[in-house]
C-alpha cells in the first residue's frame, strides 16, 4: 500500500453550505478511516482548503473515492489534487 496526500479548496461559504451534507460526510469518512484507507482529514483554518492522507492501492483509488464524497458531487469541494507521498520520518 502506498500513501497520498490530498490538497484541495472549498467553496465560499463552505460551513453554511456542508450544513445538510456533513453527517453524510462524517459517516464516509468514520467508514474509510476504520478500513485503513483514512489516515486523517480536514479543514485549514477558516475552511478555506482541505488537507489529507490516505493509504491506499492507488492513486486511481484516492481519486475515485474523493469524487464519490458528498462534498465533492455537492461542490463544497471545488478542487482536489492528489500525490503519491513518501514518508521521510
Amino acid at each position: 500500500m502506498a500513501r497520498f496526500v490530498l490538497w484541495g479548496t472549498y467553496c465560499e461559504n463552505a460551513l453554511e453550505k456542508r450544513s445538510p451534507f456533513r453527517e453524510e460526510h462524517l459517516n464516509r469518512l468514520t467508514t474509510l478511516k476504520k478500513q485503513g484507507i483514512l489516515i486523517t482529514l480536514g479543514p485549514t483554518e477558516g475552511s478555506t482548503h482541505v488537507f489529507g492522507i490516505f493509504e491506499a492501492a492507488s492513486l486511481d483509488v484516492v481519486r475515485k473515492l474523493l469524487e464519490q464524497d458528498v462534498y465533492w458531487k455537492e461542490g463544497i469541494w471545488t478542487s482536489l489534487e492528489v500525490y503519491p507521498w513518501v514518508q521521510a520520518f
